[in-house]
């Protein structure tokens, strides 16, 4: 990765350099990027299915079982009925194996959010396609999930992810005049300072909430009570009101980063209010 720091240096690190892993995820506040060199992969076809009617004791009591089902596996609900699982499999990839589950194959395409268009979503019931029309959930040049919408998400150990899910339905319909939908999603470990998958697996909530900020607030305060048990490390880029305090015994490298911010940009001239947030002057 190339970067142009604060004051005008041209710096590159590359895997196996010392903070390489605290540059990836740096959240704009060592630099501009303005260059990386990505590792690929062969490109691959994928199929993806639909099932509906997931019974939440299956997911609760099962999560390995049912995200281990295909390639990339996506549960979507909204906490009180059954849930909705997408599954993406690869190309020469048995068959998604969700017939022990009870959830049913959908009878015709799908959109993650009762009510919007299926047009927007990609190509479903098992129709081959390239892994960039599969993998994400909506069609490239078309509306994702319900566009007028505000977001949050939290990642929580795999290894306790259905004490997570039953905690949040615990919550009964509290979420539902705010929520429009949730996706869980897993998440594989990396080594990187900042991700929220450092150093563990992780299962990734996500609610898409309406575009009502004061209704949404109180609601997402009660979901995060819910998964304050569980570690749960919020998205950077999505509405959070976790404590710096709470968030930072999260991160075993979190000074770590502190330091290397004080390192590329001593004078704080990438600095902004997040950054001034999370990692505030003189502490």
């Amino acid at each position: 990765m190339e970067l142009v720091t604060a004051d005008g240096s041209q710096v590159t690190v590359s895997r196996g350099d010392a903070g390489f892993e605290g540059t990836v995820v740096s959240l704009g506040a060592l630099g501009a990027v303005t260059a990386l060199t990505l590792e690929a992969c062969p490109a691959f076809e994928v199929g993806q299915y639909v099932h509906e009617g997931l019974p939440w004791a299956v997911l609760t009591e099962h999560p390995e079982k049912v995200f281990g089902a295909a390639y990339s596996v996506s549960v979507f609900t909204d906490w009180t009925g059954p849930a909705r699982v997408w599954a993406k499999r690869r190309a020469g990839d048995p068959m998604p194996g969700l017939a022990w589950t009870g959830a049913r194959p959908a009878d015709g395409p799908r959109h993650p959010i009762e009510g919007m268009p299926t047009g927007n979503a990609t190509g479903q019931q098992g129709v081959p396609g390239p892994w960039d029309e599969r993998l994400p959930h909506f069609r490239s040049g078309f509306t994702p999930s319900a566009g007028n919408e505000l977001q949050s998400e939290y990642s929580v150990p795999a290894g306790r992810a259905g004490e997570a899910f039953a905690a949040l339905r615990e919550l009964g319909p509290l979420p539902a005049p705010v929520l429009q939908v949730s996706e869980i999603r897993t998440v594989a470990a990396d080594p990187h300072w900042l991700s929220p998958a450092h150093g563990r697996d992780g299962v990734a909530l996500h609610f898409t909430w309406t575009s009502d900020a004061a209704a949404v607030d109180p609601v997402l305060l009660r979901v995060e009570e819910a998964l304050a048990p569980f570690d749960a490390r919020p998205h950077w880029g999505k509405l959070s009101s976790t404590e710096t305090e709470t968030l930072s015994a999260s991160y075993a490298r979190w000074e770590d980063f502190r330091a290397l911010l004080d390192r590329f940009d001593p004078a704080g001239v990438f600095r902004n209010a997040l950054i001034d947030r999370w990692f505030p002057r003189g502490r």
